[in-house]
């Protein structure tokens, strides 16, 4: 498999761009009309060959950009990472499972040779060669879970299982959509979810909990969720709000198709085999409006689940101030003709 990566950024001009295939991949959320919060998780198992779930991490043209906007993210705020001390059995972990994969599924950009506990990491797109003795984190130059997630797309906690619940105890996390690391490290499940609108009366977070405690190691889930983002900003945290925050009022009649992005978390949960920790990926993709109504039946689905979205989410979800915007623009590509039932472009 080869790509073209892209020359773009993900802020100040905010060059990224999406190519005709990276659109036609895109993850969109929505099978039916009506959306409302759900569990809606389903086994990571391979899925269609070039789609967004052929492997279990998936790489794409934007990969290089990523991990130079993770970076940037990083040096300006290390505590985008975090680790309690007795997470580090877990962060092995990790590190086998991302490197065997990439190295397995994509074998024209990875290489992971191993010599006994001895193992040698090459990342060409990234050009990154080292040598370490697996187990001996001195070895590396950084955390494992640091070392091998700053070359990976999107953010990733480690769920450490105990007292009948799971607790954010470890996080590398650039990307996420308006939640705070520093904020939810150490948190329960409880806790970390309290803020979702209506999950706790529908009992969502009950049954999520239970189902993933009893998550097994050779059986990875998945879930989407959305939001919607002004630019194609990776980076949309509490901590950096002053610097993304004001965009929402830019948003107008004229500038909502250009401005505002629908953004996709593909949700991943594998359960880890020696530390019984659960690694939760989130890989966010983005897309503009414009480039949505590429295929007509996206627009048409994604205008009537605005127009009929819960007044709860739409707070939630920081869109009170654009919404009306969004559902006006959309309402041009909807002429009503019944949509079956799926997310599939035409």
């Amino acid at each position: 498999m080869q790509f073209k990566f892209n020359d773009e950024s993900f802020r100040d001009d905010y060059s990224y761009k999406n190519s005709a295939a990276a659109i036609k991949r895109f993850p969109f959320p929505f099978a039916e009309d009506h959306y409302m919060y759900s569990v809606n998780i389903e086994p990571h198992t391979k899925g269609k060959a070039g789609s967004v779930y052929e492997f279990p991490f998936d790489i794409d043209e934007h990969y290089v950009a990523e991990c130079l906007d993770k970076l940037i993210t990083l040096e300006k705020d290390p505590g985008r990472y975090s680790a309690l001390p007795h997470m580090m059995d877990a962060q092995w972990d990790f590190l086998e499972l991302s490197m065997s994969a990439l190295a397995n599924d994509y074998p024209d950009y990875f290489t992971l040779t191993k010599n006994g506990n001895v193992w040698t990491w090459e990342n060409r797109p990234l050009d990154i060669m080292d040598t370490f003795t697996f187990g001996d984190a001195t070895t590396l130059p950084a955390e494992p879970f640091e070392y091998i997630g700053r070359q990976m797309q999107g953010d990733f906690v480690l769920l450490d299982q105990r007292d009948g619940t799971l607790y954010s105890d470890a996080g590398l996390v650039t990307s996420q959509a308006d939640w705070s690391l520093a904020f939810n490290t150490g948190m329960s499940w409880q806790e970390w979810h309290g803020p979702v609108p209506k999950v706790t009366e529908m009992g969502v977070l009950d049954r999520a909990l239970k189902y993933l405690l009893n998550l097994q190691a050779a059986n990875p889930v998945r879930r989407l969720n959305w939001t919607m983002t002004i630019h194609p900003r990776l980076d949309t945290s509490p901590e950096n709000y002053p610097f993304w925050g004001g965009d929402r009022n830019k948003v107008n009649a004229e500038t909502v198709g250009d401005l505002v992005n629908l953004r996709v978390e593909l949700q991943s949960l594998f359960r880890l085999p020696r530390s019984n920790a659960i690694v939760f990926g989130v890989r966010c993709y983005l897309i503009s409006l414009k480039d949505l109504t590429t295929y007509p039946r996206w627009a048409k689905r994604l205008h009537r689940v605005q127009k009929d979205l819960h007044p709860d989410l739409i707070e939630y979800k920081g869109m009170t101030k654009y919404h009306p915007y969004v559902i006006e623009w959309l309402s041009q590509f909807d002429d009503g003709a019944e949509l079956e039932i799926g997310s599939h472009p035409e």
